[in-house]
């Protein structure tokens, strides 16, 4: 296949699904881990579209709704100060903290910017030697590798005014916790091809042998999803428990091994929450000493911080699959993507802007009294 038309293929989806009908023979329950292929599922309508009995459960891949709250209001902190510009990624704008968001302080005069990549940052801290500016460092493995290299290149140009907020968090521990909590239903997983296209696959190896869990690293568009939780639900009806490669136009078994290099120079596993999970041991990164001069967390005074989530927001459940967004009695009335309460719902990666994009309606609404 050459053209992106071609993994949209009807004919060849309608292929697919008919080959799963004739493959599972039992109910069987799949995560995708990530939240572009739970865009691809919701709005493509495949989720309902699979055989009765196969049942996909949506996952906590989306970076934006896992950063934790406390990194949201030091963020909205440090970005209130005076002299600094805060510069971040546009889909982290609107998302809510426990007071504010980056787009509500930039109305009312905090130098908040968007920028398309990290290196925007570096290039502004370097034409404006008298403001500070910081970076909101945010995403799994995928986007460490450019904050990586902004965080190098702030170095070989020693500038002194360039920091970044770090909440990077890492795939496969997340796995890992799922599995480990007693009432996790989740029998194989459709890892994310972009993370493992950096990283690779090897980490997984590990964890589908312990867990006796398929893990099946899979693409984004229709056909990727649909081959993918083929390739799933071949391994659980045959009692196999191994990592597949789906996207192999994109992913290799070591991934990106200069991309991997530089995540490896920059940063070190750590502990890290998740917003939703709680704390995951060795499941993020933080700057490596020799780059701990950049931290804006600790260059920084942000005050006290304490944190509050919206009372109504069911965002932890929805990221560990337990519940879904039409669940929410907020969901579409007072939740929305213009008015959130909690990042699902914001993020171009959420399960509830998914689901809301989509025309999902909650019960109540399919079926007025």
């Amino acid at each position: 296949m050459k053209y992106l038309d071609e993994y949209r293929d009807p004919v060849l989806a309608r292929s697919l699904l008919a080959e799963l009908s004739a493959t599972a023979t039992a109910p069987w329950r799949i995560m995708e881990v990530c939240g572009g292929q739970t865009h691809t599922l919701v709005r493509q309508g495949i989720d309902d579209l699979l055989p009765a009995g196969i049942r996909m459960i949506h996952g906590p891949g989306c970076p934006v709704c896992v950063t934790p709250l406390e990194t949201l209001d030091r963020a909205h902190a440090v970005a209130a100060l005076p002299g600094v510009i805060f510069t971040s990624f546009g889909d982290m704008l609107r998302v809510p903290g426990s007071r504010t968001d980056l787009l509500t302080l930039r109305a009312h005069g905090a130098d908040v910017r968007p920028v398309y990549s990290p290196m925007d940052a570096v290039r502004t801290a370097a034409a404006e030697p008298d403001r500070q500016v910081v970076f909101l460092a945010v995403g799994f493995e995928t986007t460490a590798p450019a904050n990586a290299l902004a965080v190098l290149q702030a170095a070989r140009l020693g500038l002194t005014n360039f920091s970044v907020l770090v909440s990077h968090v890492l795939v496969p521990p997340a796995i890992t916790a799922l599995l480990d909590d007693p009432a996790c239903e989740v029998q194989a997983f459709l890892a994310a091809g972009h993370v493992c296209a950096v990283m690779g696959w090897r980490a997984y190896e590990p964890i589908a042998a312990k867990h006796r869990v398929p893990i099946v690293v899979t693409g984004f568009e229709p056909l990727d999803l649909l081959e993918g939780i083929l390739l799933a639900v071949r391994q659980l009806e045959e009692g196999r428990h191994e990592v597949e490669n789906q996207y192999v136009r994109a992913v290799r078994r070591d991934g990106n091994t200069d991309a991997r290099q530089a995540v490896a120079t920059v940063f070190r596993v750590a502990d890290r929450p998740w917003r939703g999970l709680g704390p995951i041991p060795d499941s993020g990164l933080v700057l490596a000493p020799d780059y701990a001069r950049f931290d804006a967390a600790a260059r920084f005074d942000a005050g006290h911080i304490s944190t509050a989530e919206h009372p109504e927001c069911i965002a932890g459940e929805i990221l560990t699959g337990a519940r879904l967004p039409t669940d929410c009695t907020a969901y579409g009335t007072r939740c929305t993507p213009r008015t959130p309460l909690g990042a699902p719902m914001v993020s171009g990666e959420g399960t509830c802007a998914a689901f809301h994009a989509a025309g999902r309606r909650a019960p109540a609404e399919r079926n007025p009294s």
